[in-house]
């Protein structure tokens, strides 16, 4: 498969998970909406959207900000970090995106990612651990990587998933207390056993749509970590760059002491130690097999 068609793939992949995502939510307020309030349901899925919607403005306004605070990054120095300075830039020229702010995290651990709300607004982290350990065009491999984030908006695209989870799952968590204390009314058709079935049913994806949700913001993610590599290997014209950088990211085993389950999704590898392999338990981790984003990129 060739990088072009790589990136169509998974952008067509994305937009088709973010639509089912966006069903789910509109699908879970209008059940509730017809539970607690007969008849109410396009009004409370039209609630759900506006306040996903503030959420989500909020959430990525102060996003750059906030993860730099947890992670402890520090501002890269314009002389002891040049050689870091001048590949970002050199990369910013080649994929036509705006010069990011660099950070620095002081750990041994190989790892970086990007973050910022806009284009304008963008920030590129590194470990000092990934910047002593990889070859020029290893590293250009992940700078490409991080533009590419910035570039594709993935930023923007995760702050409204991860508020799309949390309203989710606020709704089901009032639904389920509601439920408990007896609250909610019962419609006037309840014998019909047609719309007892189709409301059961409401019932039950309320009750599952916080690991519906979940599962589906984690296949966003890895499909964005899929997208960017293609786009940084376009970037550079060198996929091995990236994909031997990967390699290498795949055998240091050393715990980055900064990150956190909220911050694990940003970075090029996960941070958390221990993701399970195999299909199902690919279900549940932040980002794609390691081995399975080099051999995409090899085929390139």
């Amino acid at each position: 498969m060739t990088i072009y068609q790589n990136i169509d793939k998974n952008r067509q992949e994305t937009f088709l998970v973010m639509l089912g995502f966006t069903a789910v939510v509109c699908l879970v307020s209008w059940f509730i909406g017809e539970y607690y309030f007969q008849g109410s349901g396009y009004f409370m899925t039209g609630i759900a959207l506006i306040f996903s919607g503030i959420s989500s403005f909020v959430s990525y306004y102060f996003s750059d900000s906030i993860v730099l605070s947890i992670s402890g990054a520090v501002k890269a120095n314009p002389v002891i970090h040049r050689d870091l300075l001048n590949l970002v830039q050199n990369m910013s020229i080649a994929s036509g995106i705006k010069m990011p702010r660099v950070y620095l995290i002081d750990d041994t651990a190989m790892n970086a990612f990007a973050t910022g709300r806009d284009q304008d607004h963008s920030v590129i982290v590194f470990t000092t651990g990934i910047v002593s350990s990889l070859e020029k065009r290893e590293l250009e491999g992940v700078v490409a990587h991080e533009m590419s984030h910035i570039g594709n908006q993935d930023i923007l695209l995760m702050s409204i998933v991860s508020v799309l989870v949390g309203t989710v799952t606020l709704l089901s968590d009032w639904f389920t207390r509601g439920a408990l204390y007896g609250g909610g009314r019962k419609r006037s058709n309840s014998n019909n056993e047609g719309s007892g079935i189709i409301f059961l049913i409401g019932i039950v994806l309320i009750l599952l749509s916080p690991l519906i949700a979940t599962l589906i913001k984690l296949a966003i993610g890895r499909n964005r970590e899929y997208l960017a590599d293609s786009t940084a290997a376009l970037i550079t014209r060198y996929p091995l760059g990236l994909a031997n950088a990967l390699r290498k990211l795949a055998g240091d085993n050393e715990i980055l002491e900064a990150a956190n389950g909220a911050t694990a999704h940003l970075y090029i590898k996960s941070p958390i130690r221990g993701e399970a392999a195999g299909f199902f338990a690919n279900m549940f981790n932040t980002h794609p097999p390691i081995e399975d984003r080099i051999r995409r990129l090899e085929n390139m």
